[in-house]
């Protein structure tokens, strides 16, 4: 991908890039591509029940194969690297001997005409899907496994990665970007290679409206709220909070506190909690 940077006609676009794409396929499959009405943040009752949630462009979402075990020691074939509105990362049309087609995430540096495979031990090249016990150490690996037969459901987003760091009798090391490291059973699938798209988080957007494209509204400081809406709410003009530690708009701490569940089960499965 390539970053450009506009020409600073006005203030909006003195900062403001955008990416180019490197995909010849326009349209999306319409056999893999569904309808989907935007919930705005709202219930059913139409009151907001996720704040900055709301407009955006129109989008139709692409059905990815997270877990892609249904073509077990099928190769593919790429036909197209595709844009998918509905995440970071880029997808990739993958198409089989049987005149299936399925959609799984590209990783970076993925061509057209490659050939793909997955299977319980594939051969070690960018793309391919294998458990994570056949895949040797410092392999860079996504669309990871947590629960088996569930498919991929970390390292998904543009840019992200994990490293196999080696086995321990039933489990698999890996190491997050985050610098976590965990395990987890060595007969889940995981992807070689690097998400797809990893300048995505160098573009800057320049203007609100870009944002609000995106479906994301504005967000504005608890203490320029009510008390009725915010505990950091209330005061003359733009006051402080007024206690001694930052809460949630719910009342509980926030920021520093750590927040995953004490009690969940997989917190034995965590060797070393992510650096802050």
């Amino acid at each position: 991908m390539t970053i450009i940077k506009t020409k600073p006609t006005t203030n909006a676009r003195r900062k403001m890039s955008f990416q180019v794409f490197d995909i010849e396929k326009k349209s999306p499959e319409k056999s893999l591509t569904f309808g989907i009405k935007r919930g705005v943040g709202r219930g059913s009752d139409g009151r907001i029940l996720t704040a900055h949630k709301g407009g955006g462009a129109k989008r139709r979402y692409r059905i990815v194969d997270f877990s892609m075990t249904g073509f077990l020691g099928k190769k593919g074939i790429v036909k197209a690297i595709e844009y998918d509105p509905n995440r970071t990362a880029n997808i990739a049309l993958i198409s089989y001997e049987d005149g299936s087609k399925i959609y799984m995430i590209a990783p970076e540096n993925l061509k057209k005409a490659q050939t793909i495979i997955c299977d319980e031990n594939a051969p070690i090249r960018l793309g391919n899907r294998m458990q994570l016990k056949n895949i040797p150490p410092a392999t860079q690996i996504y669309n990871i496994e947590l629960t088996t037969g569930k498919g991929g459901q970390i390292c998904r987003s543009a840019g992200t990665f994990a490293t196999m760091l080696g086995l321990d009798g039933d489990f698999a090391l890996i190491r997050l970007t985050s610098g976590e490291v965990r395990k987890i059973r060595s007969q889940n699938f995981a992807s070689l290679g690097v998400v797809s798209n990893v300048d995505h988080s160098k573009v800057v957007y320049g203007k609100a409206g870009r944002v609000r494209h995106l479906g994301v509204k504005p967000t504005v400081l608890g203490k320029s709220k009510n008390p009725v809406d915010h505990p950091h709410g209330g005061g003359e003009g733009h006051s402080p909070i007024g206690m001694k530690y930052p809460k949630t708009p719910w009342g509980a701490p926030a920021l520093g506190r750590r927040t995953r569940n004490k009690k969940k089960s997989s917190s034995g499965l965590i060797i070393s909690r992510r650096k802050k």
